[in-house]
């Protein structure tokens, strides 16, 4: 019992709650416009996409722990479906691009990574707990434009099925 406790007590010390410096941004918000190294040390630029796809943007804790990869697999499994809607997916931490490669080579990852060292990125979307990344998935329209938000610390697989499920709803709405 004390354990669970003991768990639950971190849990909410590690959630959105307790994001430091900015509030994460919310559904109608501008992304910041960024430029990120990914897995292959190439230079991802938010400027030059804006405008070509929608996003889902994940931001998640740690490469390779347990709910991560359950959460990074989810997106992986899932891509024929996001392509076919014309979403672009991509995963931010503040791993270095090595950590990057390794997690995406061991579990046969086909979306970019992006690596955000010094956190910029994380914080301009508000989402740096206390100590970790919080676990939050925004799908950004054309426009650069927040149009969804997920956040759940715990539950890294209902991410995937979260955008998912938003996206079917917002292609169903469009007619399309």
């Amino acid at each position: 019992m004390r354990n669970l406790i003991a768990l639950a007590c971190l849990t909410i010390l590690l959630s959105s709650s307790c994001t430091s410096q900015s509030k994460q941004l919310e559904a109608g918000s501008k992304i910041p416009l960024f430029s990120l190294k990914d897995q292959d040390g190439k230079t991802f630029n938010m400027k030059d996409s804006v405008g070509n796809n929608i996003f889902v943007i994940f931001f998640y804790p740690k490469d390779e722990s347990a709910i991560c990869t359950k959460e990074a697999c989810g997106f992986r499994d899932s891509m024929n479906i996001f392509e076919q809607m014309g979403v672009q997916v991509i995963g931010i931490n503040q791993g270095t691009v090595e950590s990057h490669k390794l997690f995406q080579k061991h579990d046969s990852l086909n979306y970019e990574l992006l690596s955000d060292p010094d956190e910029k990125v994380i914080k301009s979307f508000g989402v740096k707990g206390m100590l970790l990344t919080d676990r939050v998935t925004f799908v950004v329209d054309e426009t650069g434009t927040v149009v969804f938000k997920y956040h759940s610390l715990t539950d890294g697989k209902r991410h995937v099925h979260e955008a998912l499920d938003f996206l079917r709803a917002l292609k169903k709405k469009q007619g399309n």
